[in-house]
C-alpha cells in the first residue's frame, strides 16, 4: 500500500471557444484552446482498507456519490480491480460553478493519484479513457498544461508550454447553469468566431499580444443575454489594462491577459473594490509538449 499524497489539481481558463455545431449524440461540437492556472484545489488523497470515504472544506460541492472526485476513484476501481480503498480530502480553492472545471480537475488528480499511490501504472491511453466517461473537461485536465480540444473536448492536440500569462481573474458573486448556457446558444446570433489558426499562431510565436487579441467565446453570446454584468467585468478589466478579456467557459468567471504582473497585480486591487472573488494567477506549469500529438480520449 502506498502512502498519503499531496495533489494540485489546478482550474483551466478557455482562451478561445467556438462551437460547431450541434452533433448527432446531442452534444455540441467544440473548439477550444484550454490552458491550466495556478489557482488550484488540493486533493489529499489516503489509502485505506476499502471503500471511498470523501471529505470536502466547502458546503458548496455534495459529499456524496454524486461528487466527480468520488465518481473518479469508484470507476477506477472497478475497471481495475480493488488493491484497497481510499480516503479523499478535497481543499476547494476553485471557485465552484465558475467555468473554471474546478470539479474535472478534482476528478483527474483522484485518478492520477490512485494509479500512482497503488501502483498500477497504467498508460495515459488508459487514464484519458477513464477520464472521458466522467466528463468532457476530465481529459484535458489529466492531461494537463494547454491543449486544443474538439469534438465534446476528447479530442486533444497539445500546445507547446513556453507562453506564462499574467491573468486576473474575476467570479461573480452568481452562477450559470452550463446545461441551460449551451441550451440557449444559437450561432446566428454569435457577432464575433474566433480565428483559430490565428490564435494557434500567435502561440507558438510566444506573442501575449497577439494571443490576447484572438481570445474570443461564443458562449458569450448566450451568458451576456443571462447576466449583463459578466460584459461590465469584462469593460472593467480592458480599463484597467487588459489586453483583452473574456470568459471562460458557460461562465460566470471572467479573465483579464495583462502584458505583466505588476499592472495585474494593480488592476486586481482594484476590482476587489467591486467583487469579492478576485484572483491574480499565472499559467501553471506541468510538462512540455511539441503541439503535433493528436490524442483522442476514450471514443468519440
Amino acid at each position: 500500500m502506498g502512502k498519503r499524497m499531496i495533489i494540485e489539481a489546478p482550474a483551466k481558463i478557455n482562451l478561445i471557444l467556438d462551437i460547431k455545431g450541434k452533433r448527432p449524440d446531442g452534444y455540441h461540437e467544440l473548439e477550444t484552446v484550454m490552458h491550466q492556472i495556478s489557482l488550484a484545489d488540493r486533493i489529499i488523497l489516503n489509502p485505506c482498507a476499502s471503500g471511498i470515504k470523501l471529505g470536502i472544506n466547502s458546503g458548496l460541492v455534495p459529499y456524496n456519490e454524486s461528487n466527480l472526485a468520488y465518481r473518479a476513484a469508484s470507476v477506477f476501481f472497478q475497471k481495475n480491480g480493488f488493491k484497497g480503498g481510499i480516503e479523499i480530502f478535497i481543499e476547494k480553492n476553485i471557485p465552484v460553478g465558475a467555468g473554471l472545471a474546478g470539479g474535472s480537475t478534482d476528478a483527474a488528480a483522484v485518478l492520477l493519484g490512485i494509479n500512482e499511490i497503488y501502483e498500477y501504472n497504467l498508460s495515459e491511453e488508459l487514464l484519458l479513457e477513464m477520464a472521458a466517461e466522467l466528463g468532457s473537461d476530465v481529459p484535458f485536465c489529466v492531461l494537463g498544461s494547454s491543449a486544443l480540444a474538439r469534438g465534446r473536448g476528447e479530442i486533444l492536440t497539445p500546445l507547446p508550454s513556453a507562453v506564462s500569462l499574467a491573468i486576473v481573474l474575476v467570479k461573480p458573486d452568481f452562477q450559470l447553469s452550463t446545461a441551460e448556457v449551451y441550451s440557449k446558444f444559437e450561432l446566428a446570433k454569435v457577432e464575433q468566431f474566433p480565428d483559430t489558426r490565428a490564435f494557434l499562431a500567435a502561440w507558438g510565436r510566444g506573442d501575449v499580444e497577439d494571443i490576447a487579441v484572438n481570445m474570443v467565446n461564443v458562449l458569450e453570446s448566450v451568458s451576456i443575454r443571462i447576466h449583463p454584468e459578466i460584459a461590465v467585468i469584462k469593460e472593467r478589466l480592458k480599463e484597467l489594462g487588459a489586453l483583452n478579456a473574456v470568459m471562460s467557459g458557460s461562465g460566470p468567471s471572467v479573465f483579464g491577459i495583462f502584458k505583466e504582473r505588476k499592472g495585474a497585480a494593480q488592476a486586481a486591487e482594484t476590482l476587489r473594490k467591486w467583487y469579492s472573488e478576485v484572483y491574480l494567477v499565472s499559467s501553471y506549469k506541468r510538462g512540455d509538449y511539441d503541439g503535433k500529438k493528436e490524442i483522442i480520449a476514450g471514443r468519440p
